[in-house]
């Protein structure tokens, strides 16, 4: 029998066999033994105990494809639960803006992001208005506790968002909750901060500066207030007036009136002060953050409790001095400036939280 390669060989003369991968010669086979190794013999020495053909059709025999087991998953699967918290369950909405690249605020775009700082789902249209018509910028659903990107803007954009709306519906899935109105809210984004770094603060959702536009604080909507030229002018010639007027004595805190709830503290050093002979700047400021101190710390466990700091508007050492403490030792606290209409730019009202 002629041997070919491929061929199961067994040697005659000793122990062992393989097959043949080669030829040596007219006399002489390649042999790979069952070790792998190859080794030469004599043909003659040989006997073939398996074709070629035989070994070929058993290499190219089809495999048979075993069925792998998919894994086992639960068919109820874990449903996302998101994480509340108590003060989650009165809405508070904002809209944030970021620079770009704050290094280049002349130059660069900004970032528009919605913030859902509850326990509720809300379903929101975020809009802008252009001439007499409304356009949506971005609506959908956002979870509970949660940012979500709206869009990047350039400066060529910011004419067409001075005014915008946000609308929602807050709600929650598969649990009782406690109904929240239906909430429209328009108002009006001052372009010009947009260009000014300073304008752009710390805040509580991003690590980074932000202006933020309130929406909703503690299940109230954000109430735009129009104040006309004529109103904004005559409130800063009234108030200097008052500045230059030495004014009688007052108590720290007092009631803005017989039905409100709003108390007023006058921080101005000459209605805390009789005498101030002696006092340099320094000793009058911490004097005034002093009285500051006492009357929040007075009324610290009175939830809602509205108060009004007056000022005055100066060179802003006061205010900034406050705002620092709001910002730092009672920041738990809701701050805002007061009623431009009765305060002009020289008092801020604190809510206690």
């Amino acid at each position: 029998m002629d041997i070919k390669i491929g061929d199961k060989v067994r040697f005659l003369n000793s122990t062992g066999g393989g097959v043949v991968r080669g030829f040596q010669g007219k006399d002489q086979v390649i042999v790979e033994d069952e070790d792998g190794f190859e080794v030469p013999a004599l043909k003659r020495e040989c006997v073939v105990v398996g074709s070629g053909d035989m070994q070929v059709r058993s290499e190219n025999k089809p495999k048979i494809q075993v069925p792998v087991e998919p894994v086992a998953t639960s068919r109820e699967e874990e449903e996302y639960e998101p994480e509340e918290t108590a003060e989650g369950e009165r809405l508070n909405v904002c809209l944030a803006y970021l620079p770009t690249d704050p290094k280049a605020i002349q130059q660069c775009g900004y970032e528009a992001y919605f913030v859902n700082d509850s326990n509720y789902y809300l379903f929101f249209n975020y809009m802008s208005r252009e001439n007499n018509s409304w356009t949506s910028r971005y609506n959908g659903l956002i979870e509970p506790n949660t940012k979500i990107f709206l869009e990047e803007f350039g400066k060529a954009d910011l004419n067409g968002l001075e005014r915008i709306c946000v609308q929602l519906i807050a709600f929650k899935k598969d649990k009782p909750y406690a109904l929240k109105n239906a909430i429209s809210v328009e108002t009006r984004v001052d372009t010009v901060k947009f260009y000014k770094l300073h304008c752009f603060m710390a805040n509580d959702y991003f690590e980074e500066n932000a202006l933020i536009y309130p929406i909703v604080r503690d299940d109230l909507p954000e109430r735009e207030v129009l104040v006309s030229a004529a109103e904004l002018q005559e409130a800063m010639r009234e108030k200097a007036r008052e500045e230059r007027r030495p004014g009688a004595a007052k108590p720290i805190a007092r009631k803005k009136a017989s039905n409100s709830a709003i108390l007023e503290v006058d921080l101005h050093i000459q209605e805390l002060l009789d005498n101030t002979a002696g006092l340099s700047n320094g000793d009058m400021l911490n004097y005034q953050l002093d009285k500051f101190r006492e009357v929040m710390d007075q009324y610290a466990s009175q939830k809602g409790q509205k108060i009004v700091f007056i000022h005055g508007k100066g060179d802003g050492v006061l205010r900034k001095a406050i705002e620092k403490e709001l910002k730092t030792r009672y920041k738990q606290h809701y701050y805002q400036d007061a009623s431009f209409r009765e305060y002009g730019f020289g008092a801020t009202m604190v809510t206690i939280r």
